[in-house]
């Protein structure tokens, strides 16, 4: 009876020691991104399968895009017809320069001649009087030539405008991962119908792998962001991995211990989450338990 005794108190004094031999604890998680459809249309293939990695940028599938690019198609010929339209300017008013330059020639030719008393008063005044109106026919030819132009040109900058916000919609028909990192979970394939804001998977970068722990305020006050700590990953039995993690953030209100985590102070209700950055070697995983020892 002694000896059962006695053993309950050797294991017993284990468990309190393995308690203290932590100062917080947590899970690992990283930062998850989920990619939505920015288009509606029927996926014609996504490759993208969980587990697999990505790069940012990288084309994982692409959605029904046919409609949009004859739309695109049309749109730019009736560009090309409107901007064909425009009118030839120097051509149209060759015909009355060269008229003016041939009176002003004459209006020389005649002041001449009024030197020398072989024209008359009148005759220079009428060759004047045409130059100007001549000049004022080319000037309202100039103008409307000039406004129908503007017009024209304003017409094809719409164009241009609807063209471009065609091929921003037949760029979101392609299915990008925006960073790179690791595919947690797919949720639709090809040959489905895919919507504006329907979620297509969920990925996240685990190289960029932090621990969020919790610790109290008395505790608080012996960490400060950028401090090195030691975190040790528990894979489960006796299975364990010590890594270095430094203090990332630090959570500026406290909050009740959540219910599955245990901190060193068992007394404590209100603690502060901490996100510690550990540098993955592959083996860490969201989800996974981890301490902290300080």
């Amino acid at each position: 009876m002694k000896r059962i005794a006695y053993i309950a108190i050797l294991m017993l004094t284990a468990s309190c020691g393995k308690q203290t031999t932590f100062d917080a604890q947590g899970t690992f998680e990283a930062t998850e991104i989920v990619v939505f459809s920015e288009a509606t249309g029927k996926i014609l293939h996504f490759e993208a399968e969980e587990g697999t990695l990505v790069e940012a940028g990288q084309q994982v599938g692409a959605m029904d895009s046919l409609q949009l690019h004859l739309q695109r198609k049309q749109l730019i010929a009736q560009q090309s017809a409107l901007l064909n339209s425009r009118p030839d300017v120097k051509k149209q008013v060759s015909s009355l320069r060269e008229q003016i330059a041939k009176q002003k020639s004459e209006l020389q030719r005649v002041e001449n001649m009024l030197r020398d008393g072989a024209a008359t008063p009148k005759q220079h005044d009428d060759i004047n009087a045409h130059i100007r109106v001549l000049e004022g026919q080319l000037e309202a030819t100039l103008s409307t030539l000039g406004k129908n132009t503007a017009s024209i040109n304003d017409n094809s900058a719409s164009l241009e405008a609807q063209i471009a916000a065609l091929d921003d919609r037949i760029a979101k028909c392609h299915i990008i991962a925006p960073t790179n990192g690791t595919v947690l979970v797919k949720y639709a394939e090809a040959g489905e119908l895919a919507t504006v804001g329907k979620p297509l998977m969920k990925i996240a970068n685990l190289e960029k792998i932090y621990l969020r722990a919790y610790f109290t305020s008395d505790q608080l006050a012996n960490i400060r962001l950028g401090d090195t700590v030691k975190v040790i990953a528990d894979f489960g039995g006796d299975e364990q991995h010590e890594y270095e993690g430094r203090i990332a953030w630090i959570s500026s209100e406290s909050e009740f211990t959540p219910k599955n985590i245990q901190t060193k102070d068992s007394r404590a209700n209100l603690v502060y989450a901490v996100k510690i950055a550990v540098k993955n070697d592959g083996r860490l995983k969201i989800g996974l338990a981890g301490e902290v020892r300080l």
